[in-house]
C-alpha cells in the first residue's frame, strides 16, 4: 500500500511539473525596447528587422527562439545572444569578419580567374564558414570536371585588424584520372568500336594532352547514356536497356575502366499501322495519306514522333485544333513486329494565355517567339511545343533550352515558360591551311551568329595563299519579314597571281538571295548575281587566252535558283539517304553574253556492315550554254582535285598548245563548258582506337570535261574523253583540323593530262 501511495505522489508531482512547464512556454509578454550590442558594420535597425520582432505586441518564448534563428541564419554573425529583462530586450551579436583578399596557391592547371568564378566568397563580402565550405566543394567539383578527382583544397584564414581576414586556398591539383578504356557488355549487333563513336566521352590516347573528353565526368556519363539509348531505339531496338554503368579505378589510381552493361533485345520492324477516329466529324481514312509511317520500316521512336506531328499539323490545317493522337503500341514477338494503333481523340479546349521567356540576356524575345507557330490566344498543342523546342535548339544560339507548361488564370488557359542559356556566338578566328593545289594559306575571319541579338548572321573573312587572295563579306536574316523566308547577300573580291596558269585574274561579285523551305527536307534559293571579272598580265599564252585578256573588264549579271533536297536531315538513326541539288543561272541581264549555266549534284550515302563502313556515290554535272557571245576561262568549268581526284587543277580538259605539243612553252588549260563526274568512295575503320581519329578509304573516280564555244587548230581534247582514277585515303580528325591524305593512280588519262599521285589537305582555325 505504501508503495502505491509513493507512485501516486511521484506521478502527481510529475504532472504538476509538466503542466507548469507548459504554462511557462505559453507565457506571453510585451517588449517596449530593443537594443543591440556588438555590431560595427551592420546597423541596429537592420538587426532588429532580421529578428522580425515588433514592439508593443504579444511575444512568446517561441517568437524569441525564431528571432534568434532568423538573425543567425543571415550568415552575418558568428554568435547571437538574446537577453530579456522585463519589457526590455538586448540583442548581443559578434559579427563575422569581412574578406580583404582572396588568393590561391599550388594551382597551375586552372587559372586564378577561372577559380574565382566558382566562389561565392568575394573581397569586401562577409566571411562565413558555411559559404567557405561550399566554395571548397565548388573548387573540387571544378577539378573533377578536368579529370583531377584526387585534387585537395585546404582553406587558410589569416586574421587582420579591423575584423578583416585574408582567405588563401591551398590546392593540391593531383594527376588527371583518365578513361583508360570504355567497354560494353551485352552488345551483339554493334561492335565496341562502333558504340564508342556514339559516346561523347573518349578513351585516353596519344593525343590525351589535347583531347579533353577522355576524363571521367559524371554529367557526361549521364549524357552518354542518353546518346546510347537514342542510338539503339532509333534502330529498331524497342526493348533496349542500360542496366548499369560501372567505373573502376586502376591500380595506379590514374585512370578508370568504364563498362556499360546493356540489354539490346531484338530488332523490330513496324507491323500493322491503324488509324482510327473517336471524333465523329473526322474520318480516319481522309488522313491516312498524311501519316508518313510505312509498314516494314525499322522501328524508330523518332520516326513515329515526327509522323504523329505531321498528322497533327494536317488536322490543324483542316480546323481541328482540339484533336490529339493517342499512340498504342503492341509487340508481335514471333514476327518481331511493332503494331501501331493511332487514335484520334478530342482533347480539352485549352488556349495559350502567354509565353514567358527568361535567360536571353543578349537575344531579343522575338528571335525565340518566331520559332513558335502559336501565339497568345491560340489553341494549345503539345506537338507544336515540341517542334518549337527543336527549332530553338536548331538556332545554335543556346546551350540549354527548356519549355514547360503551367496553369494559367483559368482552367482553359496555360502559360508556356521558355528558359534558355545563351552561349557565345561571336568569334575571331586565325587559321592556316595547306593543299597540294594552292599551297600554304592563311585565314582571318570574324563571324557573329546573333548579330545585335536579332538571330542574324554576319561574317567577314580574309583568305590568302601563295598566289591568291579572297575577301568575303556576308549577311543572312533567317526570318525575313518575320516568316520562314530567309534573306541575305554575299560580297566577294578575289585576286589570283598566275595561280595554276600564266595570267592573273580578279573578280568582284555581289549576290543577294532569298531562301525558303518547300518541305521538311527541301528548300529553294533564288539569287541575283552581279559580277565583274578581269584577266591581265598574260605571260606565254596562246591565242584564245590572249583574246580573252583583250576583252578587259567584263561585267555580267543574272538570275538563278538552287533547289536542295536532303533526306539525311533530322535523322537520329543511320545517316542513310540522299542529297539532290539542281541549279540554273540565267545570264545576260543587260550584258553582251546571254545564256544558261546549269549544275546538278546527286549524292547517295549508306552505312553498312553494322554501320562500320560508309558508302558514298556522287554524280556531278554542269553545262554552260550561250546563245549570244562567248565564254571566258573564268566562266567555264574546271575539274580540280575536289571534283576529280588524281589530277592537278587544270590537269584535264581542253588545252591550247603550240602545234599540238603541250610540252613546249604554251600549255593553257582552257576549262570546258560541259562536265560530268561520278565518284564512288568507301570509308572504313582501320582497327585503331576511335579517339585517334584515324580511318581509311578507297575510291574510284571517272570524269570528263569538254566543249568550247571558240576553238582553233591548236586546241586538243575539246571533244572530251573519260578519265579514270583509283586510290586510297587516310582520314585523320585531329585537334588542329581534319587531314586527308589521298594516294591516287590515274588508270585512264590523255597524253598531256597533268596527274598527281598524292594530295594532302589540311585546314584549321584557332
Amino acid at each position: 500500500m505504501t508503495k502505491k501511495i509513493v507512485i501516486f505522489l511521484i506521478s502527481f508531482a510529475f504532472l504538476h511539473f509538466v503542466v507548469g512547464a507548459s504554462n511557462l512556454d505559453a507565457e506571453t509578454f510585451q517588449i517596449k525596447n530593443i537594443s543591440v550590442e556588438g555590431n560595427n558594420r551592420i546597423s541596429a535597425n537592420a538587426i532588429v528587422n532580421y529578428s522580425s520582432l515588433n514592439l508593443n505586441s504579444s511575444i512568446s518564448s517561441e517568437d524569441l527562439s525564431s528571432a534568434y534563428n532568423n538573425i543567425l541564419n543571415t550568415d552575418l554573425f558568428r554568435m547571437v545572444n538574446l537577453e530579456r529583462r522585463g519589457d526590455r530586450l538586448k540583442i548581443i551579436v559578434d559579427e563575422y569578419p569581412t574578406v580583404n583578399e582572396i588568393s590561391f596557391e599550388g594551382n597551375s592547371k586552372i587559372t586564378d580567374k577561372r577559380l574565382e568564378k566558382v566562389l561565392k566568397i568575394k573581397p569586401r563580402y562577409v566571411f562565413a564558414p558555411s559559404i567557405l565550405e561550399n566554395d571548397v566543394e565548388s573548387i573540387l567539383e571544378l577539378y573533377k570536371n578536368f579529370g583531377r578527382i584526387s585534387a585537395q583544397v585546404r582553406p587558410k584564414i589569416i586574421n587582420l585588424s579591423d575584423n578583416r581576414v585574408n582567405v588563401i586556398f591551398e590546392i593540391y591539383e593531383g594527376d588527371i584520372s583518365e578513361i583508360e578504356r570504355i567497354s560494353f557488355v551485352g552488345n551483339r549487333s554493334f561492335s565496341d568500336h562502333r558504340l564508342r563513336r556514339v559516346l561523347d566521352s573518349k578513351q585516353a590516347g596519344f593525343l590525351r594532352r589535347i583531347i579533353s573528353r577522355d576524363t571521367l565526368i559524371s554529367e557526361r556519363i549521364a549524357f552518354d547514356k542518353k546518346l546510347l539509348t537514342d542510338f539503339y531505339k532509333s534502330r529498331g531496338f524497342y526493348d533496349f536497356e542500360i542496366y548499369n554503368v560501372s567505373a573502376e579505378l586502376s591500380e595506379e589510381n590514374d585512370g578508370f575502366f568504364v563498362s556499360y552493361n546493356i540489354k539490346e533485345g531484338p530488332k523490330f520492324k513496324l507491323g500493322d499501322i491503324k488509324l482510327t477516329s473517336k471524333v465523329s466529324e473526322i474520318s480516319a481514312e481522309d488522313f491516312m495519306s498524311d501519316l508518313n509511317i510505312k509498314k516494314g520500316q525499322i522501328y524508330s521512336s523518332d520516326t513515329i514522333t515526327r509522323g504523329v506531328s505531321k498528322l497533327e499539323r494536317s488536322l490543324r490545317l483542316k480546323g481541328f485544333n482540339f484533336v490529339r493522337i493517342q499512340t498504342e503500341v503492341s509487340k508481335d514477338m514471333p514476327n518481331l513486329l511493332i503494331d501501331l494503333e493511332l487514335v484520334l481523340v478530342r482533347s480539352e479546349r485549352v488556349f495559350v494565355e502567354r509565353i514567358d521567356i527568361t535567360g536571353n540576356t543578349a537575344t531579343l524575345d522575338r528571335v525565340l517567339r518566331r520559332q513558335f507557330r502559336i501565339a497568345e490566344g491560340d489553341p494549345f498543342n503539345p506537338s507544336e511545343l515540341r517542334d518549337a523546342e527543336e527549332r530553338i535548339r536548331a538556332l545554335g544560339l543556346f546551350s540549354d533550352v527548356s519549355l514547360k507548361v503551367r496553369p494559367g488564370k483559368s482552367k482553359s488557359m496555360v502559360v508556356i515558360d521558355v528558359s534558355v542559356g545563351e552561349i557565345p556566338t561571336g568569334s575571331l578566328s586565325f587559321g592556316a591551311g595547306y593543299s597540294s593545289a594552292r599551297g600554304l594559306g592563311g585565314i582571318i575571319e570574324y563571324s557573329e551568329r546573333n548579330f545585335l541579338g536579332r538571330g542574324q548572321s554576319l561574317s567577314f573573312a580574309v583568305k590568302t595563299g601563295k598566289d591568291d587572295q579572297l575577301y568575303e563579306f556576308s549577311f543572312f536574316e533567317p526570318m525575313f519579314l518575320r516568316n520562314e523566308l530567309g534573306f541575305g547577300f554575299d560580297v566577294s573580291l578575289q585576286d589570283t597571281n598566275k595561280l595554276n596558269s600564266d595570267y592573273d585574274t580578279s573578280s568582284i561579285q555581289f549576290q543577294p538571295f532569298l531562301i525558303f523551305p518547300i518541305g521538311d527536307r527541301s528548300k529553294l534559293r533564288f539569287e541575283y548575281s552581279l559580277i565583274e571579272t578581269d584577266l591581265a598580265n598574260p605571260g606565254t599564252v596562246g591565242s584564245i587566252i590572249n583574246s580573252e585578256v583583250g576583252k578587259g573588264k567584263v561585267t555580267s549579271s543574272g538570275l538563278g535558283y538552287l533547289y536542295t533536297n536532303d533526306t539525311r536531315l533530322y535523322k537520329i538513326g543511320p545517316k542513310n539517304g540522299s542529297l539532290l541539288q539542281i541549279g540554273q543561272q540565267f545570264l545576260g541581264l543587260g550584258a553582251d553574253n546571254r545564256g544558261i549555266k546549269s549544275t546538278l549534284k546527286a549524292v547517295v550515302q549508306r552505312e553498312t556492315l553494322k554501320e562500320e563502313v560508309k558508302l558514298t556515290a556522287v554524280i556531278e554535272a554542269g553545262n554552260l550554254s550561250l546563245d549570244k557571245g562567248s565564254s571566258r576561262v573564268v566562266d567555264r568549268f574546271f575539274l580540280g582535285p575536289q571534283k576529280m581526284r588524281g589530277f592537278k587543277p587544270g590537269g584535264i580538259g581542253p588545252r591550247e598548245c603550240s602545234s599540238d605539243q603541250c610540252n613546249t612553252a604554251i600549255n593553257d588549260a582552257l576549262g570546258g563548258e560541259s562536265f560530268a563526274v561520278v565518284r564512288f568512295e568507301a570509308e572504313f575503320p582501320l582497327g585503331l582506337p576511335e579517339e585517334y581519329g584515324l580511318s581509311g578509304g578507297i575510291f574510284y573516280d571517272i570524269g570528263n570535261l569538254w566543249s568550247l564555244s571558240e576553238t582553233n587548230a591548236n586546241v586538243i581534247y575539246e571533244e572530251g574523253s573519260w578519265r579514270q582514277a583509283i586510290g586510297a585515303s587516310i582520314f585523320w580528325k585531329t585537334p588542329i583540323g581534319p587531314l586527308r591524305f589521298n594516294f591516287t593512280d590515274a588508270i585512264s588519262k590523255e597524253v598531256y593530262d597533268l596527274d598527281e599521285s598524292f594530295d594532302l589537305t589540311i585546314s584549321t582555325r584557332f
